[in-house]
């Protein structure tokens, strides 16, 4: 594992200078990750972040009344569990691994004593800003575009831009990654069907015209 080259994809830690991901990365800490393992559980103390380098990593939320709800899959290049630096001590989601992955850990205390140094810290104070920006944007795409704009950027992001789609995610994680319920991307799927826009085969779609004019962004 590459772990400078990582932390150069990582939104989180792209922005650093080549001397200062250096200096991350030695404090990093690889681990493989089996399917349906855990790296942290909700509402466990928390003293380590972590960067997907392979696999999918899936994190949820239980609510009162025991569901769980799925607030995002992690994707390679993708931090998570990082609230823990400066918000709370405690995980407030539990993160599982969807299949076999490889996470790079991060030790909470390590990070803050590198954030002593002014150097350091400004260089990361400023990725912080642009991490604000990148929720901002994400904000604007889920209220601008509707269920089905969002469905298909996915595909064409996750798989490349083609005719025929082999779906290697479940309904509920492609649902939580286009920022949806599954019940509502079940009603999104009958409605395109039926729309003769696709056609459904198990884990296939295949496009059968191009989208309409119903499917857009706001401006």
């Amino acid at each position: 594992m590459d772990i400078v080259e990582l932390l150069k994809k990582c939104a989180y830690f792209s922005g650093l200078s080549e001397e200062h991901r250096r200096e991350l990365a030695g404090l990093c800490r690889p681990r493989k990750v089996a399917k349906q393992d855990y790296l942290f559980l909700e509402g466990r103390e928390g003293n380590e972040i972590f960067i997907l380098a392979a696999g999918s990593v899936q994190l949820v939320k239980n609510t009162a009344d025991g569901k769980s709800i799925v607030i995002r899959t992690i994707e390679p290049g993708e931090a998570f569990g990082e609230v823990i630096l400066f918000e709370q001590h405690t995980y407030p989601v539990t993160a599982m691994a969807l299949r076999d992955s490889e996470v790079c850990g991060l030790a909470r205390g390590d990070l803050l004593r590198l954030l002593a140094d002014e150097a350091f810290r400004n260089d990361f104070i400023a990725f912080l800003m642009g991490r604000l920006r990148y929720l901002a944007d994400r904000i604007l795409y889920l209220t601008s575009c509707d269920v089905d704009e969002r469905f298909f950027r996915f595909l064409k992001e996750q798989y490349g831009e083609k005719d025929v789609y082999r779906l290697t995610m479940s309904k509920k994680d492609i649902a939580a990654a286009i920022g949806t319920t599954p019940e509502t991307f079940s009603r999104l799927m009958q409605r395109l069907t039926k729309a003769g826009t696709l056609e459904v085969d198990g884990k296939t779609i295949k496009l059968s015209r191009t989208p309409g004019s119903d499917v857009k962004c706001q401006n």
